[in-house]
């Protein structure tokens, strides 16, 4: 029961943390519902769709898993992420579990069955009340985190003994099924890459890939208070962003603000702004983004005004998104970051008082972005700068290594050049 124990505590290092525990209720929620019996339906939802469902499903093609260097995904995100991997190594394929949500790329990744997944719950009893003797109040929050975990490990560990991969490349780190998979690689020998795809925090699991491709300082600097770095790292910047570098917004008037908003944003609060800052700036344009996750209706804020439109972050790209924009607000939120890389003001404003993070992210702290307590700061900042518009791309220097050097856009490259080295001679890139 100890290893099994050692074993899930690993797999399950941010959810069951102390630092994930203290987050607002409203961050939670995104992982695991706050009322308790949407918790348990979110279980019993579980078990009869997928675990049961599953066993009915065929979905594993052997052909295109023996071999290859395996890009695995959790998310839409992911795969935008690394598609310049997926493009650029010869064999490389996107693979997910066998019912992961990847949006638009459902059709397009390579499934992991997860039929034998069924197999493994009776470990769920033991280890729950294993997990209540030192993780009481996370394990009573989350047992349904700990449940859907149950059983990834195993099956993924069959899994890699038997196509054998050359390599896995990683861009999540703490979801439970990616760390199941990085232990089991590590079980089995087999290489495993990670490439920063999103802002870090210091609540992170620490790093234990081979090979270690982060954005800039500011990653490895919060990787360190997580823990010992296992591992190679470079600094190589953010691929995802190389295409729009080219493209930096150069407006010295502001014409049209963003808006970017997550679950852990009021509703109530993201209405009362735009309504304020549509009536207080009328010859500019807003543009709402909320979060691909975030289900709440918001097209009620769009009729505020005429001069307001919602973008679909399920269907629109984040840098096409930022591409419109001149001035990105928003709260505690890694879109800061890649707003500054395309040379967008982004300014920190809180949207939900009630559950104030405080600089989740350290972006106040770093100069990253600017900041307003209160409505009456934002309203002054925005309109002292109608008419000239900071230049901020450099401020992110300290996140993004490739920031004004030779490699400015040009982050794939210099990440392909690390994989190549990394896996071998005998895995060029494509031409």
């Amino acid at each position: 029961m100890r290893k099994w124990f050692t074993l899930y505590s690993n797999i399950l290092y941010l959810h069951f943390s102390e630092g994930f525990y203290n987050l607002p209720e409203s961050a939670k929620n995104a992982v695991s519902p706050t009322k308790p019996l949407t918790r348990f339906l979110k279980v019993l939802g579980y078990s009869l769709v997928r675990l049961i469902g599953n066993l009915f499903k065929s979905v594993e093609k052997a052909e295109n898993l023996q071999g290859n260097v395996w890009v695995y995904v959790v998310s839409q995100n992911n795969v935008d992420s690394l598609q310049f991997v997926k493009n650029s190594l010869p064999n490389a394929v996107f693979v997910a579990g066998q019912s992961k949500e990847i949006g638009k790329y459902n059709k397009s990744v390579q499934r992991i069955s997860l039929r034998k997944k069924l197999l493994y719950y009776y470990k769920f009893l033991p280890l729950y009340f294993e997990f209540l003797k030192y993780k009481k109040e996370s394990t009573q929050r989350f047992y349904d985190v700990l449940f859907d975990a149950v059983g990834f490990y195993e099956v993924y560990l069959q899994k890699l003994q038997k196509y054998k991969p050359k390599a896995i490349v990683f861009a999540n780190d703490h979801n439970a099924d990616a760390r199941a998979m990085l232990l089991a690689a590590k079980a089995t020998g087999i290489k495993t890459v990670y490439i920063q795809h999103s802002s870090v925090t210091p609540i992170f699991p620490p790093l234990e890939f081979d090979l270690n491709l982060l954005e800039g300082q500011d990653a490895l600097d919060k990787y360190k208070q997580c823990g010992p770095v296992e591992g190679d790292v470079k600094l190589i910047g953010m691929p995802k962003a190389d295409a729009y570098v080219p493209f930096r917004n150069n407006n010295q008037a502001i014409k049209t603000i963003g808006i970017g908003c997550n679950l852990m944003d009021d509703i109530a609060e993201i209405e009362n702004l735009i309504r304020q800052l549509s009536t207080d700036l009328p010859q500019v344009n807003f543009i709402l983004r909320p979060h691909p996750r975030d289900t709440r209706n918001f097209k009620c804020i769009a009729g505020i005004n005429p001069n307001i439109i919602i973008s679909d972050s399920k269907k629109v790209a984040t840098f096409e998104y930022l591409q419109q924009l001149d001035v990105q607000i928003s709260g505690n939120s890694g879109i800061h970051l890649e707003a500054v890389l395309l040379n967008v003001w982004s300014v920190y404003y809180n949207m939900n008082p009630a559950e104030n993070l405080q600089d989740y992210y350290g972006f106040i702290k770093n100069s990253l972005v600017d900041a307003c307590l209160d409505y009456q700061g934002l309203k002054e900042l925005l309109q002292s700068h109608l008419h000239q518009k900071p230049e901020v791309y450099t401020r992110a220097g300290y996140y993004n290594a490739t920031v004004g050097t030779e490699y400015d856009g040009k982050s794939s490259e210099l990440a392909l050049r690390h994989i190549q080295e990394f896996l071998g001679q005998t895995h060029q890139v494509k031409a």
